[in-house]
């Protein structure tokens, strides 16, 4: 029988979760080389990411990091974000359950919007209406 899926996040679960969804990640056709040109060290990176993931699902407060800044200048549009959530919805279901599941997947949603917003991206950009110049002089 196998046993049923945890439906309360902990700190061991975070850490299966980071890690089986960046061994698809660096296995991906599409994600895979994106990842692989920027992170220089999986081991710090695979840490920071369980600090992440503990501070908005736990709310330990590890992560410290400008996740904006880091995703800056790699190309990316709709379709990468759309992946990512596929590639981590999976990773989720096959790892919690109940409100574990929901937990994760909900802020993984909130992360894809905010990037998108942040990096102006795709329908998520903002479309500011330009300001009219102000006459030469009135400064």
């Amino acid at each position: 029988m196998t046993p049923a899926l945890p439906q309360e996040v902990s700190e061991p679960l975070v850490a299966q979760i980071v890690y089986a969804f960046y061994d698809r990640v660096r296995q991906d056709g599409l994600l895979g080389p994106i990842f692989e040109a920027r992170i220089g060290n999986w081991d710090a990176h695979l840490a920071t990411m369980v600090d992440f993931w503990s501070s908005l699902t736990l709310m330990s407060g590890r992560y410290g990091g400008k996740p904006h800044i880091a995703h800056l200048g790699l190309g990316l549009s709709p379709v990468h974000f759309e992946h990512w959530l596929a590639l981590f919805e999976g990773v989720v279901a096959a790892h919690c359950a109940g409100p574990a599941a929901a937990l994760f997947i909900g802020r993984a949603r909130r992360v894809a919007d905010s990037l998108q917003i942040g990096l102006n991206i795709g329908d998520k950009a903002l479309h500011l209406p330009s300001r009219p110049s102000l006459p030469a002089g009135s400064a």
